[in-house]
C-alpha cells in the first residue's frame, strides 16, 4: 500500500502539484481512508520526502555503478550520466518533475537530508570532469565546478520538455548534449 499511495502520489504531485494536492484527494484516489495515509506517513511533507530520497538515491546508486567502471573513458562515462538522467524521463518522468519543481516544499529539517545527496551528485559529475582532465581527455582551462553545473542544468531542466515518444530519442538527445558539451556550437 505504502507503493501504491507514493506512486499516486507522484502522478497527482506531478500533474496538479505538491500544493493542490490534498491528503484527502490521494485516499480518494486509493480508496483508503486518511487513517491509512497516516500508518505510513506522517505528513503530506514526509510523503514528498520520501519520493525526493527514493528518487536521488536511486540516481546516485546509478551514478556510482558508472564511475567505479574503470574500463570506460571519462567520455563514456558522462555520455552514460547524462543518458542516466534522460532516459529516466520516460520511466520516472514525474518523479524527476515533482524532485525539481516541490524542492521548495521541502522544510530545512528535511532539505538537510536531501540538499546533500542532490550535491554529491554533482561533484561526482566534477569527479568524472576532473579525471577527464587529468587524462587529457577534456579542456584544462574551464572550472570543472562550473561545468558541472552547466550539465545539470541542461539535462535537469529536459523533463519538462523532453518527449519520450518525441522526434528524438533519450540516447539521441544524450548524444547531442554530450557532442555540445565536448565540441560547442560555434563553427570553426
Amino acid at each position: 500500500m505504502k507503493d501504491r499511495i507514493i506512486e499516486n502520489s507522484i502522478r497527482m504531485f506531478g500533474e496538479k502539484g505538491f500544493n493542490e494536492t490534498s491528503i484527502q484527494d490521494v485516499v480518494d484516489v486509493l480508496g483508503v481512508t486518511k487513517g491509512t495515509f497516516y500508518y505510513y506517513f506522517t505528513s503530506k511533507e514526509q510523503l514528498l520526502m520520501d519520493i525526493h530520497l527514493q528518487y536521488i538515491d536511486n540516481l546516485l546508486s546509478h551514478q556510482e555503478k558508472i564511475m567505479e567502471n574503470q574500463e570506460k573513458d571519462s567520455k563514456s562515462k558522462l555520455y552514460e550520466i547524462i543518458f542516466k538522467l534522460i532516459s529516466d524521463i520516460e520511466k520516472q518522468g514525474l518523479s524527476a518533475k515533482v524532485f525539481f519543481r516541490e524542492m521548495r516544499n521541502l522544510s530545512e529539517d528535511h532539505l538537510e537530508l536531501i540538499v546533500p545527496k542532490r550535491e554529491q551528485f554533482r561533484k561526482n559529475i566534477q569527479q568524472v570532469l576532473e579525471d577527464g582532465i587529468v587524462k587529457k581527455e577534456f579542456r584544462s582551462d574551464l572550472p570543472a565546478e562550473i561545468v558541472s553545473l552547466g550539465i545539470l542544468g541542461m539535462a535537469n531542466w529536459s523533463y519538462f520538455w523532453f518527449n519520450p515518444s518525441g522526434k528524438r530519442t533519450d540516447s539521441e538527445v544524450s548524444g547531442i548534449f554530450l557532442k555540445m558539451l565536448l565540441e560547442g556550437i560555434q563553427r570553426d
